[in-house]
């Protein structure tokens, strides 16, 4: 009896742990795997960042620097490049943007930024031509919360710092801008419990394209935006990578304390600029109804 139980036990339990993949992190000539689901952190602590080994953050335009990892991963992750930016609120100035066609089709591109921008990447989950969830526009609500057990909203106060609030909307008093997105990938350090296995609500085997977004210990925020890089750059925005598990790894290696996911996929794209100007881009194949964006002070 007590053995056909134990049989029993263990095979629920393999039922539920995450499917077995990996992540792992070029050095030099070499592979180096740093996170695995079978033994995948429950908690990310400040230290985990060493994880990724030493990474070589290139100077952007004041307030922004930005790298980027390749890795090797499971199945369709099998070359991964992550294009990571770290931005400081207190040096520039951030905003949302949206923009519509006459027909109301989504019309933002990163191709809509300015002269004095410096970083913009499509902010929160899309149903269809509109933006899923509560945003706050210069102060004024235009779409009402959303609901989720993880969603998140992240909102920027009046002096310019954001904020990730879990489970809750932002608050209309003392926000400035702000937008819902889901699934919450980090809370204070911690993956939350629908993410540590199968059937519990989220679909933690399907692969994609991932774009995530998240709030440093020291206020800085740090974004994620992941490319396939088996076949170039040219085809780099096929939906291939990884899973929200891994996404959420990523996210606490690069020292996210508070970390959402982003509307990924064929939609997710990304610009910054460098500190001689240059402008890098990574474009999407699809228009999107809204965007984060920084502006030099």
């Amino acid at each position: 009896m007590l053995r056909t139980w134990s049989i029993a036990a263990a095979l629920a339990a393999a039922a539920l742990s995450l499917p077995d993949s990996s992540l792992a992190v070029k050095q030099g000539a070499a592979w180096r795997v740093w996170w695995s689901a079978r033994s995948a952190p429950a908690r990310w602590q400040p230290s985990d960042t060493a994880r990724l080994g030493a990474i070589d953050w290139r100077r952007g335009a004041a307030g922004i620097e930005w790298s980027e990892i390749v890795l090797a991963g499971s199945g369709e992750a099998w070359r991964t490049r992550v294009i990571v930016a770290r931005i400081d609120p207190s040096r520039v100035r951030l905003r949302l943007d949206t923009a519509f066609a006459r027909g109301g089709a989504a019309a933002w591109t990163v191709d809509r930024v300015r002269d004095a921008d410096v970083f913009a990447i499509n902010a929160g989950q899309f149903a269809s031509s509109m933006p899923w969830g509560q945003v706050l526009l210069d102060g004024t609500q235009w779409l009402s919360a959303g609901r989720g057990p993880l969603a998140s909203a992240v909102a920027v106060d009046s002096s310019g710092a954001v904020r990730l609030l879990h489970g809750a909307a932002a608050p209309l008093r003392g926000t400035t801008w702000a937008f819902q997105s889901y699934p919450t990938l980090l809370r204070s350090g911690e993956v939350p419990a629908e993410l540590q296995a199968a059937d519990r609500g989220i679909d933690v085997e399907h692969r994609d394209a991932r774009a995530a977004i998240g709030v440093m210990a020291d206020g800085r925020v740090v974004v994620a935006l992941t490319r396939f890089d088996a076949l170039g750059a040219t085809l780099g925005f096929i939906p291939f990578g990884l899973t929200v598990p891994e996404m959420a790894a990523v996210m606490g290696a690069l020292g996210a304390r508070d970390a959402v996911m982003l509307d990924g996929g064929i939609s997710g794209q990304l610009f910054l600029r460098e500190a001689n100007d240059a402008a890098r881009t990574w474009r999407g194949s699809r228009n999107v109804p809204l965007a984060l964006v920084a502006a030099s002070k």
